[in-house]
């Protein structure tokens, strides 16, 4: 049996092609106070990984056998229902996302995820919140939450809107720069504008006001986390 680490979250990834399962497994180890553990295999024999592996979470792969993962998830709940499931997802559909929370999956994210957005999901389904990528609109109730946005008292320029929608998908300042074919210290000083003109105390905290703002009503955990790990 694998020794545990104080303060440490052991995370065990599951996904059937073994390349994806060497990069989920380097996102985890990108994050501070997160270590993949186990033998990372397909979802399907998850029950027996985590019996041998131990692990705070699993990140597990959902994607075309989607029905056959939902029922390994489901069965690993049962057998370990303090362990919290995060899925890296290859569908934006509603629908889907809606049965993977009922399956007892606490984070949904797609397949282009940052490993800041990662890790910061699986912390907060450690928490027992529930995170939904923020590319995705989900139907609570057969219906489409209007979308809002922010309206500062000074409003955004666009090149800081492109740069606040780039902080909502997690990305580091040198992303960013790449992203919007602008310099670093550029970036920089677009977050710091932004930051000043949402009244928001840290990046994390302008990410959490814009997703209360486009997803009125939603239960999404990512809302509350003013603790994301911040990049740089």
């Amino acid at each position: 049996m694998s020794i545990a680490m104080a303060g440490v979250t052991r995370v065990l990834v599951l996904a059937d092609a073994p390349v994806l399962r060497r990069g989920l497994a380097g996102m985890i180890g990108e994050t501070a106070g997160m270590q993949a553990v186990g033998a990372p295999g397909e979802p399907r024999r998850a029950v027996t990984l985590a019996e041998s592996a131990r692990p705070d979470a699993v990140v597990v792969e959902l994607g075309s056998g989607r029905s056959e993962t939902l029922n390994a998830c489901r069965d690993l709940r049962r057998r370990f229902p303090r362990i919290s499931i995060v899925a890296v997802a290859t569908s934006d559909d509603p629908a889907v996302v809606n049965e993977a929370l009922a399956a007892g999956i606490r984070g949904y994210l797609l397949m282009n995820t940052s490993a800041t957005l990662l890790g910061w999901a699986v912390l907060a389904a450690r928490a027992g919140r529930t995170v939904v990528d923020p590319q995705i609109r989900r139907v609570e109730g057969g219906t489409v939450p209007v979308v809002r946005e922010l309206t500062p008292e000074v409003p955004l320029t666009r090149r800081e809107s492109d740069v606040l929608d780039e902080l909502v998908l997690g990305q580091s300042n040198r992303k960013i720069g790449e992203n919007l074919f602008i310099s670093e210290d550029t970036v920089k000083s677009h977050v710091k504008a932004i930051l000043r003109k949402l009244g928001a105390r840290d990046r994390a905290h302008a990410v959490s006001l814009v997703l209360k703002a486009r997803t009125p009503g939603c239960t999404c955990g990512a809302h509350d986390l003013t603790a994301a790990p911040a990049q740089v």
